[in-house]
């Protein structure tokens, strides 16, 4: 007859095991973190842009790995057209001024970003808002580039409930590159708001958008949208090199831990969930102690205290006092060592003052002490008297030190 327990475990272990086969059957969950980062395959990643831009700069095109101050400052030299796209750009006032120092010089800075600090937006003189959907469930953006010669029917985006725009703009300097807006019913009544700009700055340009999506590889690959991507990348400097900014990611270029390999791999991650639900299962069912308890075994005594009394009572009923004497002065010593931390090589006067000190004993208590220890050494033979007072001095003296 089979037990109980038998049938449990192995209901426990087929459950477990359906569970294991559904969830490594189950589709992968796509993952829309924004990361940015040219190596990433993810929707939010700019694996494909970066492809794009390889094939078309080529030789002009230079992965930059630094904070764009540490780059610039180390290659002041440098010329062309700075890239930086991610979720969100935040310089610094430091990185910031190196920045705006460099494009005056004649270059171009390109930054597509959902946010701008505050000092840039004021050296520019914009202000920016947040311009959100209409649609009651799933929300709709139109993004469109206004160059006639690179201008393409509105563009859709659905993946985020708000955009972000310029609500102010300098109209003297500032050139709109592209335009957002929420419904495209009734063309000639959309009200379309700045989400791409170009600025002059010295003798060079800054180019903003508040659209970092359309660099990303869900935005190129869906439908025509690579058109809007080309059109905003039309915008480069056709001259001098392209620097691609990699410091500026929200993702992780790469991953140091050993775990984010096996946990981001399909197979090695149920792997590893097996290896952990079976040490569970184990532990659980086998790791029961199957023997009987242990009996308790009482410890030795400690019998030394009886066998001194022996080896006392020995020495005494031979007649042997000056042995007595001597391993009790031995020990009285070796007492002195261990409580008081003095050394007993000399006992001369300073020796004396220094164990009256810490014994709480008189100097005089203490060297009338030492006489009879030095009286019992000297003489050949003991009575029961001077070897009981020698006894009786070194117990009052402990007493009076340990308080018992």
């Amino acid at each position: 007859m089979v037990k109980k327990g038998g049938v449990y475990i192995v209901i426990s272990i087929l459950t477990v095991g359906l569970i294991l086969v559904l969830q490594y059957n189950k589709p992968k969950k796509v993952n829309w973190f924004p990361s940015y980062v040219a190596q990433h395959k993810i929707p939010y990643g700019t694996f494909v842009v970066n492809e794009l831009v390889q094939k078309t700069f080529k030789d002009r095109l230079q992965q930059v790995y630094k904070p764009p101050f540490e780059f610039l400052r180390q290659n002041e030299s440098a010329s062309g057209t700075y890239l930086i796209v991610n979720d969100r750009v935040d310089f610094g006032e430091t990185e910031l001024e190196v920045l705006l120092n460099w494009t005056s010089k004649g270059n171009t800075l390109f930054v597509a970003s959902s946010g701008f600090e505050t000092k840039l937006l004021d050296t520019l003189n914009l202000n920016q808002t947040s311009l959100y959907s209409s649609a009651e469930v799933t929300p709709m953006f139109y993004h469109q580039l206004v160059n006639t010669q690179i201008k393409r029917p509105p563009t859709p985006f659905t993946k985020e409930y708000y955009s972000l725009i310029f609500s102010t703009i300098d109209t003297l300097n500032t050139v709109v590159l592209g335009e957002v807006h929420t419904t495209a019913d009734n063309p000639d009544e959309i009200e379309r708001k700045v989400n791409v700009i170009k600025h002059p700055f010295g003798k060079g340009s800054i180019i903003l958008s508040t659209f970092p999506q359309a660099f990303t590889n869900y935005f190129i690959l869906k439908d025509e949208n690579r058109e809007y991507t080309a059109g905003l990348l039309s915008y480069l400097n056709a001259e001098g090199a392209l620097y691609m900014d990699n410091h500026h990611k929200s993702g992780k270029s790469f991953y140091t831990s050993p775990m984010y390999i096996f946990l981001n791999t399909k197979e090695f991650k149920w792997a590893y969930y097996m290896v952990l639900i079976g040490s569970l299962i184990y532990v659980i069912f086998e790791g029961k102690r199957k023997q009987r308890p242990i009996a308790v075994i009482k410890p030795l005594k400690n019998q030394t205290l009886a066998f001194t009394k022996t080896i006392a009572d020995m020495y005494y009923e031979t007649g042997q006092r000056e042995e007595i004497a001597k391993h009790q002065i031995a020990n009285f010593l070796d007492y002195i060592r261990n409580r008081f931390y003095l050394n007993t090589e000399s006992l001369d006067d300073q020796f004396h003052k220094n164990l009256a000190a810490r014994s709480n004993h008189t100097i005089d208590d203490i060297r009338a002490l030492f006489q009879l220890i030095g009286q019992v050494q000297k003489q050949p033979k003991l009575s029961d008297d001077q070897l009981g007072s020698l006894n009786k001095k070194i117990e009052n003296f402990k007493i009076k030190v340990d308080g018992k």
